[in-house]
């Protein structure tokens, strides 16, 4: 069983549901509302978890109720919490969101316990021991990706960012990163063309490879583009499935690649094994 470790973000998700978005000073009336175990880092360690690996976590939630049902989810999804921090006297990360009826989404985030995590937290040896993959995102300060980064560096242990949200990156990080996974939003706003179909996937996918990165950017329901370290140019159409929500694809993408990664796989079978496992999230199965 292949052992993946996440450093990232877990958030404790009110989710509304609504007819429309409120506009600024409208007080709207939704229909219902529920909570919801998130946070990106939290959301691919448990698809990792499904998708076969042994997943570990490295992140930090409050001590409160929001915690503890983090904690819960965590546990109940698969992945080892040993190395989650709790951190008094600090609230646990949340977000509260709003979906209207035409699945159009707009959410709020408070990190809370999550900036609160440190250096330390990231230099335990149990926490890496035998693992195949790192998977990190941008939930959390580059501080902390950057160490967690340079941690898996002289462990001899590749690093894969998910970089979303997005934001600029800086260069002794992005040195420090094995395989860039970018969506068509992501890798425009890090200076590509517009990205519309496998073939503009294709050139963004170049484009960000040119510092010797593997890089892999998702084209929705196109499909994806990558380009491997050797410069091997890879496409991917997407699987046709009904739609039932493509809420959270992302992160089941990102799960099942890392698995076929840490396990060894070639970049093309972990790229249509990740790209099978978003086809079924969506289908909703």
């Amino acid at each position: 069983m292949p052992i993946t470790l996440t450093i990232g973000s877990l958030h404790y998700d009110i989710m509304v549901e609504a007819e429309h978005l409120p506009r600024p000073d409208e007080t709207a009336i939704g229909s219902r509302w529920y909570p919801k175990f998130g946070g990106k880092g939290g959301n691919q360690a448990v698809a990792a978890a499904k998708a076969g690996a042994e997943s570990r976590m490295i992140g930090a939630v409050g001590d409160d109720d929001f915690g503890r049902f983090l904690r819960a989810n965590l546990t109940q999804g698969g992945v080892d919490d040993r190395f989650i921090a709790t951190i008094p006297n600090v609230g646990s990360g949340m977000s509260v969101a709003i979906v209207n009826t035409a699945g159009d989404y707009a959410a709020t985030i408070v990190s809370g316990a999550n900036l609160h995590l440190s250096g330390a937290n990231l230099a335990n040896d149990a926490a890496w021991d035998g693992v195949g993959l790192l998977i990190l995102q941008n939930e959390v300060p580059e501080a902390i990706n950057l160490e967690a980064a340079k941690q898996a560096h002289k462990r001899a242990i590749p690093t894969l960012l998910n970089a979303a949200p997005f934001r600029a990156l800086g260069a002794e990080f992005r040195a420090l990163i094995d395989i860039l996974v970018v969506n068509a939003v992501e890798a425009e706003m890090m200076g590509t063309g517009p990205v519309t179909d496998l073939a503009s996937a294709a050139r963004a996918a170049q484009d960000l490879a040119a510092q010797g990165d593997t890089v892999i950017v998702t084209a929705g329901g196109a499909g994806l583009a990558a380009v491997g370290l050797d410069g091997a140019e890879l496409q991917v159409a997407a699987e046709k499935v009904k739609v039932v929500s493509s809420h959270g694809a992302g992160d089941a993408f990102i799960g099942a690649l890392a698995v076929q990664l840490a396990e060894g796989a070639g970049l093309e079978m972990a790229c249509r094994a990740a790209s099978q496992a978003a086809a079924r999230h969506v289908a909703g199965l």
